[in-house]
């Protein structure tokens, strides 16, 4: 994961940018600007996590600026296990979580006339080109629907373009219970999208189907299914 942790290593005489791990030793040493810097590169990739993850554009704005403000704070618990970036992608799929979770067990009713714009953020997000925006819109209603454990590892692996080992230690599970995790996700959303290859819309897939793999049933759930419309990322794989 190294690759994916900054740009050219500890900064030199030849004028280098500073690696995110040599930033975050700044960070912690004092300097006013280091985290500033960490934030500028990564904030993208973050939001786009936290806009997916949640669903709702004013709630990932308020778990990003959480997350941040942790990993701001706690810092000197940075340990190098893991590349800078999948430390912070870690705390804001964990500031993600803490609020879906209090939203099941607080929900709330839109107020009469209420329009919430999900998939437009304050700040700059990249997305590609999208010929169906219908069909965009009902992907991520989709994708909306599913357990947020479920909906957490397809936007890392499915959307964002990460590894499954990488998703694990993010979400700090095993490999396999990552893969178990995608396979029911994108199972039930090929379910509840099949009509949009012409397939009846007959309900979705139990919670506790057991997942074997990427098969479900008798069919085969392949790593990018083939019945799901894929979401505007950006980038169909984060930068190597």
């Amino acid at each position: 994961m190294n690759s994916r942790d900054g740009s050219a290593g500890p900064p030199g005489a030849d004028g280098s940018a500073p690696s995110d791990a040599a930033l975050m030793h700044a960070h912690v040493a004092g300097d006013p600007q280091a985290f500033g810097e960490l934030v500028r590169r990564h904030r993208d990739r973050l939001w786009a996590v936290a806009v997916r993850t949640l669903g709702d554009r004013e709630e990932a704005a308020d778990a990003v600026q959480d997350a941040l403000l942790n990993a701001h704070r706690n810092a000197g618990r940075f340990r190098g296990d893991a590349a800078v970036t999948t430390w912070l992608h870690r705390i804001v799929v964990n500031a993600c979580l803490d609020r879906v979770r209090k939203r099941q067990a607080h929900p709330t009713v839109p107020l009469p006339g209420e329009h919430r714009d999900d998939d437009r953020p304050s700040g700059r997000e990249p997305v590609a080109p999208a010929p169906d925006q219908d069909t965009v819109l009902v992907v991520r209603e989709a994708l909306a629907a599913l357990p947020s454990d479920q909906r957490a590892a397809i936007v890392l692996v499915d959307v964002q373009g990460y590894s499954v080992a990488e998703a694990a230690v993010i979400l700090e599970v095993a490999e396999g219970t990552v893969k178990s995790r995608c396979a029911r996700g994108r199972a039930r959303m090929a379910q509840s999208l099949g009509y949009l290859r012409g397939k009846p819309r007959d309900g979705g897939v139990a919670e506790d189907t057991p997942a074997r793999g990427n098969r479900t049933g008798g069919g085969t759930v392949p790593s990018r299914s083939a019945s799901v419309t894929p979401l505007p990322t950006g980038r169909d794989r984060r930068d190597q």
